[in-house]
Formats: structure tokens, sequence, C-alpha cells
């Protein structure tokens, strides 16, 4: 009895053990079932079970992107779009199952356990699962991508292009734009010296331009000197300059306050003394003028006086003398001397003591003739007289007798024989004047006291040239 006791005690403790292997076989089996990514193994179903990435993964889309779970994944969509619905196959139900209790005894027999038919460790897409976000199901019952940049069912904002990926699309900058903050901004292209001279931003590009002066080249940025004298912007010379020009003018003439055109200079303004007599304006240039009597010399701006007496361009007949002076001549008549005065040459009178009439009158009367420029500096000796007789124990005084009412002259004794006239104030022309220059011949040893004229007739010119 004892021996059967122990047997049955025994068999009662292997049959628990073998219960126990049981489990553990169904334990290490299920734990050894691995599933696709995306999927978990679930024991109590004993299927492949899709993860919700969107609660199970820390901030798995970033910005203003919302996360959707799908069968074996996920997608980050704009939040625009979430409001959207997909349909997603309910997992199967789970049935109940009935496991042993271990906390209770283990009965000597158990019944044979039912289990299901193996399933497979990845999700099973039927032709009535709809397609996850970004697919369409087409009509050969596969799912296409949706291209949303054509169908323009993006949420791109007008600074952004759109690029469709497979499943989905993304949104960048275009070009002239970088992303800051999840935003497009414009990039400011002129802050880096993108253009040569000027620069004018818009949105998402920029714009070159050239001051005045310069083109801008065929590649857009750089400027190129423009050569205006090609247009011939001005009336006489023209010279290019580096973003400009400049115009100049030939000789007689300034250039015009709008830069282009060319004045004429008016030479004559400058100076009076520009030419001796008178200067005449012309384009560009000027012309000296001189007066009638006159000719132009060489150096074009002097004269020099014509002498009619010689050139025979005078009207003096045969009979009278032609006497020339600065810018004119004169037509001197043959010397008559007045009575008592008788003609002893041809330009000299005399009368004879012998005659009673002529005791107090001068003896001899000399007729000279000489021109006189108008404005004269002074003082300025003009004139000599001298004694050509002499006599003993005589002396001689020079004066002048007569004409010079004005005191426009003056004698100077310079000898005792000789005198010079004196101009002492500027005269102006034209004038004629006739002077009386008296000697007067005294002798106390025989007491005579005797005097000579002679009659001088100054031709002041109208010019003082």
């Amino acid at each position: 009895m004892l021996f059967e006791g122990r047997f049955s005690s025994f068999w009662t403790f292997a049959g628990m053990l073998t219960v126990l292997m049981l489990m553990l076989l169904c334990i290490q089996s299920g734990n050894a079932q691995t599933c696709t990514d995306g999927f978990i193994y679930d024991r109590r179903i004993r299927q492949c079970v899709d993860v919700d990435e969107c609660r199970t993964l820390a901030d798995p889309c970033r910005g203003d992107m919302r996360c959707v779970n799908q069968n074996g994944g996920y997608l980050c969509i704009p939040r625009g779009m979430y409001s959207q619905s997909y349909a997603r196959p309910n997992p199967p139900p789970i049935s109940e199952q009935s496991y042993p209790d271990t906390s209770v005894a283990v009965p000597e027999s158990y019944p044979s356990v039912q289990r299901p038919p193996a399933s497979p460790s990845f999700p099973v897409s039927g032709r009535s699962t709809p397609c996850v976000l970004g697919y369409v199901l087409a009509e050969d019952g596969l799912c296409t991508d949706i291209d949303e940049c054509e169908t323009e069912s993006h949420q791109c904002n007008p600074t952004q292009v759109c690029i469709n990926t497979a499943g989905g699309y993304t949104c960048t900058c275009s070009e002239g734009y970088w992303l800051i903050g999840g935003q497009c901004q414009d990039i400011d292209e002129c802050r880096y010296g993108y253009c040569q001279q000027l620069c004018a931003n818009v949105p998402g590009s920029y714009s070159c331009s050239c001051n005045a002066g310069f083109v801008l080249n065929p590649d857009g940025r750089t400027c190129q000197d423009v050569d205006e004298c090609e247009d011939i912007p001005c009336t006489h010379g023209c010279i290019n300059t580096y973003g400009s020009f400049m115009c100049n003018c030939v000789e007689g003439f300034e250039l015009a306050t709008d830069g282009t055109t060319c004045n004429d200079l008016d030479e004559c303004s400058f100076s009076e003394f520009l030419c001796q007599h008178s200067c005449v304006n012309t384009p560009g240039s000027f012309t000296c003028v001189c007066p009638p009597g006159y000719f132009m010399f060489e150096d074009g701006r002097s004269c020099e006086d014509i002498n009619e007496c010689d050139t025979g361009n005078n009207t003096c007949t045969t009979a009278q003398v032609c006497f020339n002076f600065q810018g004119g001549y004169k037509c001197l008549d043959p010397n008559k001397c007045e009575l008592p005065y008788i003609e002893i040459s041809e330009n000299q009178c005399m009368c004879s003591a012998e005659v009673r009439a002529c005791r107090e009158k001068p003896f001899t009367i000399l007729y000279r003739h000489m021109d006189l420029t108008s404005g004269r500096g002074v003082p300025a000796d003009i004139f000599q007289m001298q004694a050509t007789t002499r006599y003993p124990g005589a002396f001689y005084i020079f004066q002048i007798k007569s004409g010079n009412e004005g005191r426009e002259f003056s004698m100077r004794q310079t000898s005792n024989v000789s005198a010079t006239l004196v101009l002492t104030r500027p005269i102006k022309g034209p004038r004629e004047i006739v002077l009386d220059l008296e000697m007067v011949t005294v002798n106390h040893v025989i007491n005579f006291r005797g005097s000579s004229i002679i009659r001088l007739t100054v031709y002041v010119s109208e010019y003082s040239y």
C-alpha cells in the first residue's frame, strides 16, 4: 500500500509538471513571433497589430503639421487637411479565451485546447479597404499616389513651391525666399551687393539698374558706360567721360548754362585797348577797324597813318602844297605876303627897315607847319628855334607872341641863341592852332632892337595815333 501511495503521488506530480511545461512552451512560442515595421505582436489575439506612432512617439511631426496614424506607419499633414476623414479597417474582434487558473489545484485531466487558425504577421488589405492618406484607389484595384501639386489640393502658400512625394507633398520656398521660423521670408539680395550700381529689392527677386550715363549689361547686374558723344549732344566738341560727357567750344565761344550749346564771346567787351581804334565783334572772333586816313597794321590791331600826299590820294591842285598829318592832309595855298611885307622866298616875308611902316613890325615872318597827335603826353618838346644871324654884343629873347590863349604851350630857352617850344597841356583834336613865336634881338652896343616871327601852324589830329 505504501508503494502504491507513493506511485500515485509520483504520477500526480508528473502530471502537474507536464502542464507547466506546455504553458512555458506556449509563452515562448508567443514571444518568438515577429512583425513588420509599424506593427507589434499581440499575445492575446496572437496577431500583429498596428502601432499608433502619433501616441507612442514624442513630437513625431514638427511645425504646423499634424500627425495622422496609418496602418504600419503615420503621416504628417497640415492641420487644415486634418478634418478630412480617412477610413481605417477595424481590427477583428478579440474572442474571449479561457486560460487555466494557476491559483487552484491542477486537475488530473485537462480538456483539449482548441487553437484558432494561424493569422499572418502583417496587415491584410482587402479590396474594400480604402487607401492610406495620399493615395487613391485605381481601377486596377491598386492604390496610386495623388499628385497634390497638380490637382492643387495642397496647402502651400503663394510664396512656396509644391513638390509631390510618395503619399504626400512637400512645401519648399520659391527662389528668392528662405525658410525662417516655418515661413518663407523674402531674401533682400540688395544687401549682398548683387548689383554693381543701383538695386531695387522686389518680393522673391531683385532688379538692377544703372546711374545716368550707364546702361545695364546683358548679365543684368553690371553697368557699362554710355558714349553720349555718339548722339552728338554738343553744338561744337564733345568729350566722353566715365558716366557722362563734357562739351567744349571752339575759340571765340563759351559754353552756355545748358552745358551743350556755345555762345559767342564778345571779345570787344573785354577791354577797350583790344584795338587801337575800334573793335567789331564777329561770331567766334573780332575785327579791328581804323578811321578814315589810317590803314590796319600787320598786327591787325594798330592803325597807321596814310600819307595821302605820297600816295597821291588827295584833292590838292598843282598850285597847292599837300601837307600830311596824322589821319589826314591839308592843301596849302601859295604863301601871300601882306603889305608892307614882301616875299623873299616861298615861305618867308620881309618888311624892310627902310619902309616907315615896317619900323614897328617884325623884320621877317617865316611860315612853318607841324602836326600833333591828340592827347599827346606832357610835357613834350615839340619845336625848336635858333638865331641864324649873330651880331657881336647882341642877345636874344624867345617868347610866344600870340596864339597861346589856352596856355597849352611855353618857351624854354636852351642857350643864348636857341629855345624850345614845350607842350604843357594835352590838346584834344581835331584842331588847328596858329602860334607866332617871336625872337627878339637886343644889341645895346649899337642901340638896336628888332624881332623876327615864326608863324607856326599846328594841326592836331582827331585821334591819339
